[in-house]
């Protein structure tokens, strides 16, 4: 066999591993529950918008007379509007009308392909174009995990965005999707770099490079407009927060858990993260 050929196999291999990851990782998500504000006694209204590159999302508008405050709820990886629907009570009762959709490539919107928070961006876009049609005049994001990081992402490009709240957001998306192969059972030796060549690969398949669109190099361009950030010290996915933290312009805030880990203060102290966050937009839309 000749040296070229050994060189080919352990470089195929890689590609093959690498692809893998990516299409696991960006794949399309189907529903995996169905919730509604009736079951809440919210009156609400399904509603579709669009994004920029031409695709269809789905979302659920829950409007408040006379109010043009308005809060959009950004969901996780994997997940759909239907996980956060029991959030929007505090944030209608507090006279926040509420905007919750699926991602791209999520529940029932349109998208063959997710991408950590790249194009995730003009969905969060499109969400801020349908507000405004609709007369908002102040507008908040509150992203959980994935939807931290397209929160962090598209908030720098979204001037009519006023203040963004984080929660469990990832630093970067290698360091993500490192926690989450730990979480799996490899080793980190191992998981450190396979995450490194799952997102080369998929920034290969974008035609993007990944690298350049992690929330740690764009979070302090939302200043000087205020960002909140909740950090659960247990979370496996951003064990980096303190550069996340330190490279966010100011006012920031942040609310440290000890004992919590990725996104579980609504969980463990879900009183408190009602108060806290409900606060926040009080102060800041």
């Amino acid at each position: 066999m000749s040296l070229a050929l050994w060189l080919l196999i352990p470089f195929g291999l890689l590609l093959a591993v690498g692809l893998g990851l990516s299409f696991y990782l960006t794949h399309r998500f189907g529903l995996s529950e169905v919730h509604s504000p009736a079951e809440y006694g919210l009156e609400f209204e399904e509603v579709t918008f669009n994004t920029s590159d031409g695709l269809i999302l789905h979302g659920c508008w829950i409007p408040v007379p006379a109010s043009d405050r308005a809060v959009v709820i950004l969901h996780g990886h994997g997940g759909s509007m239907d996980w956060d629907i029991h959030r929007a009570p505090a944030f209608h009762a507090a006279g926040f009308n509420v905007l919750l959709f699926d991602f791209r490539a999520h529940g029932r919107s349109q998208g063959r392909l997710a991408t950590f928070g790249y194009l995730e961006r003009r969905d969060v876009q499109g969400a801020v174009v349908f507000l405004k049609e609709r007369g908002m005049k102040r507008i908040g994001l509150l992203g959980f995990s994935y939807g931290g990081m397209a929160s962090m992402l598209a908030a720098p490009i979204c001037p009519d965005v006023n203040a963004v709240v984080t929660d469990g957001g990832p630093a970067r998306a290698r360091t993500a999707i490192t926690g989450r192969c730990v979480e799996v059972g490899l080793p980190r030796w191992l998981a450190g770099p396979l995450a490194w060549l799952a997102v080369t690969v998929t920034s290969l398949r974008l035609g993007a490079n990944l690298f350049r669109y992690e929330p740690v190099c764009w979070v302090g361009k939302i200043a000087p407009r205020p960002i909140f950030f909740i950090h659960g010290e247990l979370d496996q996915y951003l064990p980096d927060f303190d550069d996340l933290y330190a490279a966010a312009g100011e006012p920031k805030e942040v609310w440290r858990l000890p004992e919590v880990g990725h996104t579980k203060a609504s969980v463990v102290y879900p009183e408190e993260f009602r108060r806290r966050v409900v606060e926040f937009f009080s102060r800041t839309l």
